[in-house]
C-alpha cells in the first residue's frame, strides 16, 4: 500500500508541475508587459525643464549617409576633421550667442571639411551643414541625460543622412575637452553648471546618472 501510496503522490507532484510553470510564465509576462508600459510612458513623458534647458545649449548632430559599415566609418572621420577645424575657433567662444556666430561664419569651411573627408576617403556623395531646429529623443552622453524635444543644432548631413546619427554638445562645449571624442571631464562638467541652473543641471546630471534600464527589456525593443 506505501508503494502506491507513493505514486499516487508522485503523479500529484507531476500533475503540479504543470500548473506551476504556467503561473510563472503569466506572472513574468505581466511582470513584462508593465515594465515596458512605463518604459514606454517615461520615455514618451515631457520634460517640463527641457524647454528651458534648450535655450541655453547647442548641440552638434552628425547624420551618417546611411547604416553601411563603411558610411558609418567615415562619419566619425568627418566628425573629427570638423571638430580639429571648430575647436580652436570655439576656445574664445563667451556664450551660446557667441558660439552661433563662430559657427554660422564658419559654415562654408564646416561643408568644405567634410567634403574633403568624403572625398578623401572615397565617397562621392556631399556634405550640407545648417543651424536648424531639431527635435532629439532621449540622449544619454555619459552620466548626463538630455531630454527628449526640440533644440537648435549644428547640422552635418552627409550624402543621404539616412544613416545612424552622431551628437555632442557644441554649447557648453563637452565635444571637445582635450580631444575630438566626447570626453566629459571637469571642465566640461563645470561649464554645464555655469550654463543651466541648479535644477537643470540636477535634471540631465541625474537622469543620465541614474537611470535604471533592464538589459532584457532593451533586447526585446
Amino acid at each position: 500500500m506505501k508503494w502506491m501510496k507513493y505514486i499516487t503522490s508522485k503523479r500529484k507532484l507531476n500533475q503540479k508541475k504543470p500548473l506551476r510553470v504556467l503561473l510563472w510564465i503569466i506572472a513574468f509576462s505581466a511582470i513584462l508587459a508593465s515594465s515596458f508600459f512605463l518604459l514606454h510612458k517615461n520615455e514618451k513623458t515631457a520634460d517640463p525643464l527641457q524647454p528651458q534647458i534648450a535655450q541655453k545649449i547647442l548641440r552638434f548632430h552628425i547624420l551618417a549617409n546611411s547604416d553601411s559599415e563603411e558610411d558609418q566609418k567615415v562619419k566619425k572621420k568627418v566628425r573629427d576633421a570638423v571638430g580639429q577645424m571648430l575647436e580652436p575657433k570655439l576656445a574664445a567662444s563667451e556664450g551660446l550667442s557667441d558660439t552661433e556666430r563662430i559657427v554660422e561664419e564658419n559654415m562654408d569651411a564646416i561643408v568644405e571639411t567634410a567634403e574633403r573627408t568624403l572625398a578623401k576617403n572615397g565617397f562621392s556623395y556631399g556634405a550640407g551643414a545648417r543651424l536648424a531646429r531639431v527635435d532629439f529623443p532621449v540622449k544619454t552622453y555619459g552620466d548626463y541625460t538630455f531630454p527628449a524635444g526640440n533644440y537648435e543644432a549644428l547640422q552635418v548631413t552627409l550624402g543621404k543622412g539616412e544613416g545612424h546619427n552622431w551628437w555632442c554638445v557644441l554649447y557648453p562645449n563637452m565635444c571637445f575637452q582635450g580631444s575630438v571624442y566626447e570626453v566629459v571631464d571637469d571642465k566640461a562638467d563645470e561649464e554645464l553648471r555655469q550654463v543651466l541652473t541648479t535644477e537643470e543641471y540636477q535634471d540631465v546630471f541625474h537622469s543620465g546618472n541614474l537611470k535604471l534600464r533592464w538589459k532584457f527589456l532593451e533586447y526585446f525593443r
